[in-house]
């Protein structure tokens, strides 16, 4: 097991769903947001889920909340977790990504060193910044961005000391944000059962 917290982060709008994607039904649990908890308490000693609100989940975990007020972005959920949890750094994961798989995390942990700001997955088609891990180092950059409401993850990485690990497969990094995209990866994961 990784011997460091996991946010999921699971408190964005879900515009182009047109509904709360956390909440949709996924590989045999009533919601992604489950599934994806349980999939990854089965890889983290300890497993936080980040939200604007905790009451929409039917199911027991350790939930940490935006703080009041913010607009929907994960810059709010990097300064709750960091001021909730008090480590080091931790590994973060959109709700939506339900392929990134152990040996994608395993690479990125093992990237990682004290010398770095964050370490995230690079594809082909990009950079994958919720999909990686961030030291507490950053935590005074995310609170000025979220003074600012300036939510430009890439920009923060793209100046920070950040190591990008690259993988050719962009499969994994398939996000759910569209219904279309919903669709197919339900299929993919019954596929592979």
């Amino acid at each position: 097991m990784f011997q460091i917290p996991c946010i999921l982060f699971a408190g964005g709008k879900s515009s182009r769903m047109g509904q709360d994607k956390s909440l949709l039904p996924f590989g045999g649990y009533s919601t992604l947001a489950q599934f994806q908890h349980n999939r990854l308490s089965k890889l983290f000693t300890h497993v936080a889920i980040s939200t604007k609100t905790a009451d929409k989940f039917g199911f027991e975990a350790d939930f940490i909340l935006d703080p009041d007020g913010v607009d929907f972005a994960p810059t709010a959920g990097f300064v709750s977790a960091f001021n909730t949890l008090g480590c080091e750094r931790f590994f973060v994961l959109s709700v939506d990504s339900p392929f990134v798989n152990e040996e994608i995390i395993k690479s990125l942990v093992e990237a990682d060193n004290t010398d770095l700001d964050a370490v995230i997955a690079k594809t082909p088609s990009g950079t994958h910044p919720l999909t990686g891990l961030y030291h507490v180092s950053l935590l005074g950059e995310f609170q000025r961005m979220l003074q600012e409401s300036d939510h430009r993850l890439g920009k923060l990485l793209s100046m920070s000391a950040t190591r990008f690990v690259e993988f050719e497969n962009e499969e994994p990094f398939m996000n759910l944000n569209h219904p279309y995209e919903y669709e197919e990866a339900l299929s993919r994961y019954n596929n592979k059962k």
